[in-house]
């Protein structure tokens, strides 16, 4: 069974993510920084493009606080970059939840919905890990319980969940949050310093694959 990756609490890691704030490609280190996945995985993105995963889990606490960050990052992200988001499938609550995500992009709700679910579960209590709960929330977006049930056990849903943890096998992710930079690079709390630190290493690593390009 994974395990989530345990965000590393100690002053020296502390200070580390303070040299971070002006990161370059050529100043990420990789087992320093990042990590290499140690077998390329196949990209989902148009060869002129950079593919940036952006692996979670809606329960998770420390998913839920990068949002606010990764998000503002997504906004500043060049033309040639394509974000993807990847639910984690753990078994459990986390199939659920990746449901949850797959059965909202089915209904159209899902940009809408993305941040108001990570809100309901970590502010407003609301697991959302049963059909009926979920169902019930989905109403709210203009969708019927009964439109929301049959997106929740579709084949549709059912099959992307399994690709979804087909991915997440490949990528041999150990846990979330994390991002995936061109199917190569694997960026984490734990080797960029801290939750803030990972979109600027991500963008670093962005760089370094346009510089690779143009080699």
């Amino acid at each position: 069974m994974f395990k989530p990756f345990r965000l590393l609490q100690s002053a020296v890691i502390a200070v580390a993510g303070l040299g971070l704030a002006s990161l370059a490609s050529a100043n990420v280190v990789e087992g320093q920084h990042y990590e290499r996945l140690p077998e390329p995985v196949e990209t989902r993105v148009k060869e002129d493009q950079i593919e940036v995963v952006e692996a979670f889990w809606y329960g998770c606490p420390h998913c839920y606080n990068l949002q606010s960050s990764v998000t503002a990052w997504y906004e500043t992200l060049g033309d040639d970059v394509s974000v993807e988001h990847l639910p984690a499938t753990m078994g459990g609550e986390w199939n659920t939840h990746a449901a949850v995500f797959y059965a909202a992009e089915e209904l159209g709700i899902r940009e809408e919905a993305h941040a108001d679910i990570f809100n309901a579960i970590h502010q407003e209590g609301r697991r959302l890990t049963d059909t009926d709960s979920i169902a019930a929330f989905f109403s709210e977006y203009g969708v019927s319980e009964e439109e929301a049930r049959k997106a929740l056990d579709s084949f549709g849903v059912k099959s992307q969940v399994n690709q979804a943890h087909a991915r997440m096998r490949s990528m041999r992710l150990m846990g979330v949050p994390a991002l995936i930079i061109d199917g190569r690079y694997l960026v984490t709390p734990s080797s960029a310093g801290s939750l803030e630190n990972m979109p600027q290493v991500a963008d670093a690593l962005i760089e370094r694959v346009r510089q690779e390009r143009e080699d």
